[in-house]
């Protein structure tokens, strides 16, 4: 037992010949603002990229995209074949040991990467992919768990998560907003082609020949020697735009190396070590209730996940879904937390339906549901771009230019958004004869 870890691998209470905790399957009482300590993401809810590869959309089945309230509600549960003829102890046991073997054969794979950091990224990646699983089923079936050790592993792996996703997430970050600089101040061929096309550049030459051909006469002054009166939109964004740039690239690369520190600093201290211990009871020895190992896995396992999914559609429905159905309704351009909030407990609702899901059907992903993670996570990075582009804009003493360059920064991330919550509706509300893709 490594010191440190008292209260998280050690199981006092468990006896060696099964699992001991609370009997009783009744629901957890609450709803929606108790998911976001189930998925384990920390701040960054894991931003790997846009939609990393730790968590590709399933393969496509078959949804039923009607609700009386207007709302998608999504696919019904396929519910295995074996899932009848096995305890609910049983599925939530192999599924645990699954994802625990996972968490362990990534940590390895991150000790062994050594100084190659595209490998210990990926297996930072796996890693905490493993952990959001582990952490949303403990949460998902928490009635079936012993559930004081299953809450402290699940705020361990939280911790574990965070400090993991924060490098990563300033790093993309970083990369988001030096694309969208590029985009928005960059001169691409139709820009370039523009003098051609209205014929200034024929004049040019004409009005070369015209200097060149006569050495006595006055030089007759050519089109491209004139000063040009034509207004530049641009010529304000482009000012700042180089040194916007070198400030943002300033300030996310030193969080990134801060965060980087912080996370080296987490892998190896004894809190850490301590988590680890706890996966690896885990990966032999599932912390259930004895009433898990009393009840068929069909009768147990899908009202929890229904009940995930209900607490989803409920938050949904708060959604001003019906304003953001519509491009450019100008509603997320207001940089506002209380607004975001509501959006990114949707996404971590989302994930936890889509790994309830994921444990009483493997073989049958969902995906409306993965397209719904897809456009949330895709708004959370355009949320996060934006409020780093307002941080930056607030730094003391910078050029006007400069701040001119960040806020329409901030206003086309605050776009992104606004473009997330249209995709996301257009997922998730069923198609109407007025709002034909």
């Amino acid at each position: 037992m490594t010191p440190g870890g008292a209260g998280v691998a050690q199981r006092h209470d468990q006896p060696t010949g099964g699992p001991a905790g609370r009997t009783g399957i009744g629901y957890e009482p609450g709803g929606a603002p108790g998911a976001r300590s189930a998925v384990v993401d920390g701040p960054y809810g894991g931003n790997d990229g846009m939609y990393g590869p730790d968590d590709a959309p399933y393969a496509p089945v078959m949804a039923s995209r009607s609700g009386d309230d207007g709302t998608d509600r999504g696919a019904a549960p396929d519910i295995g074949a074996d899932l009848a003829s096995h305890m609910a102890d049983e599925v939530l046991a192999d599924y645990l040991h699954q994802q625990s073997a996972d968490f362990l054969r990534s940590l390895r794979l991150h000790r062994e990467s050594g100084s190659d950091a595209e490998g210990a990224g990926e297996a930072a990646r796996q890693l905490r992919r493993a952990a959001r699983r582990i952490s949303a089923t403990l949460h998902t079936f928490r009635p079936l768990t012993e559930e004081a050790w299953a809450d402290q592993l699940r705020s361990e792996l939280g911790w574990l998560s965070g400090a993991l996703a924060r490098e990563q997430a300033c790093a993309a970050r970083r990369e988001r907003l030096m694309a969208a600089l590029q985009r928005l101040t960059g001169r691409g061929p139709e820009r370039g082609d523009r003098g051609d096309r209205t014929g200034r550049g024929e004049r040019g030459k004409r009005g070369d020949r015209t200097t060149t051909g006569s050495s006595t006469g006055p030089a007759t002054p050519s089109a491209s020697s004139a000063p040009s009166t034509d207004p530049d939109p641009d010529g304000a964004l482009s000012a700042g735009a180089a040194r916007a740039g070198a400030l943002l690239d300033r300030q996310l690369t030193l969080a990134r190396t801060r965060a980087h520190s912080a996370a080296l600093q987490a892998l190896g201290s004894s809190r850490f070590h301590a988590v680890a211990d706890s996966v690896a009871v885990l990966a032999s020895e599932a912390p259930l209730a004895r009433t898990a190992a009393e009840l068929p896995a069909d009768e147990a396992l899908p009202p929890l996940v229904e009940q995930a999914h209900r607490r989803l559609t409920e938050a949904v429905a708060a959604l001003p879904l019906s304003r953001a159905g519509y491009p450019y309704n100008a509603a997320a351009l207001a940089a506002d937390q209380r607004q975001d909030a509501p959006w990114h407990q949707v996404r971590m609702l989302v994930r936890l339906s889509r790994y309830a899901r994921e444990l009483i059907a493997p073989e049958a992903g969902d995906l409306l549901l993965a397209e719904a993670g897809r456009a949330l996570e895709w708004h959370r990075d355009a949320a996060e771009a934006a409020a780093a582009a307002a941080a930056a804009a607030r730094t003391p003493r910078i050029a006007p230019a400069t701040a001119y360059a960040l806020g329409v920064l901030h206003a086309d991330q605050r776009h992104e958004v606004e473009a997330a919550r249209f995709a996301f509706g257009r997922v998730w509300l069923p198609r109407t004869p007025d709002r034909k893709g």
